[in-house]
């Protein structure tokens, strides 16, 4: 019994985790300078803030987002990022759901 309670709890924890079909509601919204665009893995294109932080979209590369473009738009420029919550709302991601500069919606997920 013991096991499958502790498979459980894990299973839920997993599940937290996972950022499927976020909506504006679940999400913090944040505004942070970007500093550094790069492309991270599996096509991911990560922003970099003037700290130790880093956002990404989670294969942006694949939505048609062009690095240089984005460079071009965001780079040294604060954006309003909206980051899922996980966890219950105990913790933030760094997986962006919308991007946006000022009016300008960059990128999105939401329907």
């Amino acid at each position: 019994m013991k096991k499958h309670l502790s498979f459980i709890m894990l299973l839920l924890v997993f599940t937290s985790c996972v950022i499927d079909n976020p909506k504006p509601e679940e999400c913090i919204v944040q505004n942070v300078t970007i500093t550094k665009i790069t492309e991270g893995t599996s096509n991911d294109i990560v922003f970099h803030d003037d700290g130790s932080d880093f956002y990404y979209i989670n294969r942006g590369l694949e939505h048609g987002l062009i690095l240089d473009s984005l460079n071009a738009k965001v780079l040294n420029k604060t954006v309003t990022l909206h980051l899922p919550k996980m966890l219950g709302g105990m913790v933030t991601s760094e997986h962006i759901a919308q991007i946006a500069i000022g009016d300008e919606i960059i990128f999105t997920e939401f329907n």
